[in-house]
């Protein structure tokens, strides 16, 4: 498998996608953030002084969706067709899930827009939080599946399974 993006003289390159075919593209990926029990309960209680602090997660992560060519450098500008952050509360593990789903009809996938979404919500969570619990941890930021393009279907396996 070869690097694409690097030219024959090992330069750094932008992806040439002018020759694909526009297809419809979407991809789902999640992560995680866990929190002190006090920081938690803030949140699930929408106690946190900076605010409803899942609800401005979500809209910072589908913003990060949308800027997400801004932040990675080989990354494509895309015209998004759709964007959505979920949280899942996990109150045995004092954990928040993200989930972002990610869409388009383009030449190039959607994999690093949900991903940067996940992300950037997380983030957001932190930074909301951080006043109480500075010991936060992210965890298992990953693609889970992808659908579209030439290289087809993807769908997250543990090792192992």
């Amino acid at each position: 498998m070869e690097f694409t993006h690097f030219d024959g003289q090992g330069n750094a390159r932008m992806v040439d996608v002018s020759g694909k075919e526009i297809t419809k593209r979407c991809a789902v990926a999640e992560g995680s953030i866990r929190l002190s029990e006090e920081a938690f309960r803030a949140v699930e209680q929408k106690t946190v002084k900076k605010g409803d602090v899942l609800t401005v997660a979500q809209v910072a992560g589908i913003l990060g969706c949308k800027r997400t060519a801004d932040l990675i450098p080989m990354c494509h500008l895309l015209n998004l067709t759709n964007a959505t952050l979920t949280f899942e509360m996990l109150p045995d593990s004092f954990e928040i899930r993200a989930c972002c789903t990610v869409k388009t009809e383009g030449k190039t996938g959607v994999e690093m827009e949900a991903l940067t979404g996940v992300s950037v919500a997380l983030l957001t969570i932190y930074d909301m939080c951080k006043a109480i619990d500075k010991r936060m941890v992210m965890n298992e930021i990953h693609l889970v599946e992808k659908h579209g393009g030439k290289s087809g279907d993807f769908f997250f396996e543990e090792a192992g399974e």
